[in-house]
């Protein structure tokens, strides 16, 4: 991406593999899940190189400091290069005992996930930065 360009955060973040797509990137941002300094950030909120963003992804909180500006979706591999992972080792979820985790467990006699369950557990078994 050119330098003098601007970047919205949503497409930052989707484009670094933060967030599947942009509109769960958009969302997470008006549901308050993306700040700066501890402000909330809006979809439209221009990135800056060297700026601290904290990610709540879940239940994984990921703080990521932007090292050069990306406008479209790279592999992964790629992508680790356009930002810096500062999260502490303690809140990362190889750290985090198996005890930790959401536990998926349904109800007896519950029948079947419907195709709205399954997009939820989904959503909740989901890595980071696919």
């Amino acid at each position: 991406m050119q330098g003098s360009e601007k970047l919205r955060i949503d497409k930052y973040l989707w484009a670094i593999r933060a967030f599947k797509t942009r509109s769960i990137s958009t969302e997470a941002c008006k549901a308050g899940r993306i700040k700066l300094d501890g402000n909330n950030l809006k979809a439209s909120h221009i990135v800056k190189i060297g700026e601290v963003y904290t990610v709540q992804k879940g239940s994984d909180k990921k703080i990521i400091e932007v090292v050069e500006l990306l406008d479209r979706r790279v592999d992964a591999k790629t992508a680790v290069n356009f930002y810096k992972d500062l999260t502490p080792v303690e809140d990362t979820q190889a750290y985090k005992s198996m005890f930790h985790t959401a536990n998926l467990s349904r109800d007896r006699g519950t029948g079947r996930p419907t195709k709205k369950d399954r997009r939820e557990i989904d959503d909740l078994q989901e890595g980071w930065f696919d």
